[in-house]
């Protein structure tokens, strides 16, 4: 007969370890980037607030060990990306360890260094060689006294696509939402108005089998509603290249301590809002490939 102790504890890893509630979007969703949380059930309680089957761990090397237990609990639920300073030279052993260990990319990437600088280059030559891809933050206008700019300058990366062909970019960030237009204000984070066809990123994403575009975060969602028609071409033209993420600051997927002021996002909950607009321009079958099916095909998530 089993002891009650044995018996408590495989009751609880099975309550664990259950699967994701019911959808309400219509289809599996799988958010690429999600900001660990340390706490117990902090994870889960925004997934299931929004309605999110399964997230990407963005994961600082610190807390990787964290990371792999919430993972282990809940594999229905979470895998992982690794994150390390790439300016500190001991990052690469450290990232490298991690795709050993199970990461399933780099990211996010986000330090003040140039897209096609030495730190990067190694980053692109590492993700290659451990044939994970790497998700990078592109910012070139500063939002607060300080923060200064990110993996610039962004019209260098189609140089750095070319030239590492067996490494699989992730873009996310100001920059790379902004240039979905050919127009692109030079102080502006988030452009208002109608989007001027041609735009970098519209451009990449055609030119590059090696980009994909991360919708996350209040620079995707901007994206999405300054020009709802345009969007809604773009989308269907790179169907196959587009995934969604949501980069919430919220506690439970209802925008509760959201931090973000910007107007499309403030106090809702960006996966919310972002699959709600979504779901208004594509059709099921698109909205499926954008939320749960070009994830988890490039990561070998098991549809």
């Amino acid at each position: 007969m089993m002891h009650r102790r044995q018996f408590l504890e495989t009751a609880l890893a099975g309550a664990a370890s259950a699967a994701a509630p019911p959808s309400p979007w219509g289809s599996p969703v799988l958010d690429i980037h999600f900001h660990f949380r340390p706490g117990p059930g902090a994870n889960l309680e925004h997934l299931d607030g929004c309605g999110v089957t399964k997230a990407v761990l963005l994961t600082r090397t610190a807390a990787e060990e964290e990371a792999k237990a919430a993972v282990q609990r809940h594999p229905g639920r979470f895998v992982r990306f690794s994150s390390a300073d790439i300016t500190k030279p001991e990052a690469f052993a450290q990232l490298k360890q991690s795709a050993k260990a199970g990461a399933l990319g780099f990211g996010e990437v986000k330090f003040h260094v140039a897209v096609d600088g030495p730190e990067m280059r190694r980053l692109y030559d590492l993700a290659a060689e451990m044939r994970v891809p790497v998700l990078i933050h592109f910012q070139e206008v500063p939002q607060f006294a300080g923060e200064g700019v990110f993996n610039t300058p962004f019209d260098h990366l189609p140089a750095m696509l070319k030239a590492h062909p067996k490494t699989i970019f992730i873009g996310h960030g100001d920059a790379f939402w902004s240039h979905i237009s050919a127009d692109v204000p030079a102080d502006v984070p988030y452009p208002a108005g109608k989007i001027k066809p041609g735009g970098l990123t519209d451009r990449m994403l055609s030119d590059f089998p090696n980009l994909y575009g991360d919708l996350s975060a209040n620079s995707g969602r901007n994206a999405i509603g300054r020009d709802p028609e345009f969007y809604a071409g773009f989308a269907g033209r790179h169907q196959g290249k587009l995934m969604f993420g949501s980069d919430c600051s919220c506690r439970d997927g209802h925008g509760s301590g959201q931090r973000s002021q910007q107007p499309l996002i403030k106090g809702r909950c960006v996966a919310r809002e972002t699959l709600t607009a979504l779901k208004q321009i594509t059709s099921p079958a698109l909205f499926r490939k954008i939320t749960w099916e070009n994830g988890a095909r490039l990561l070998k998530i098991p549809v």
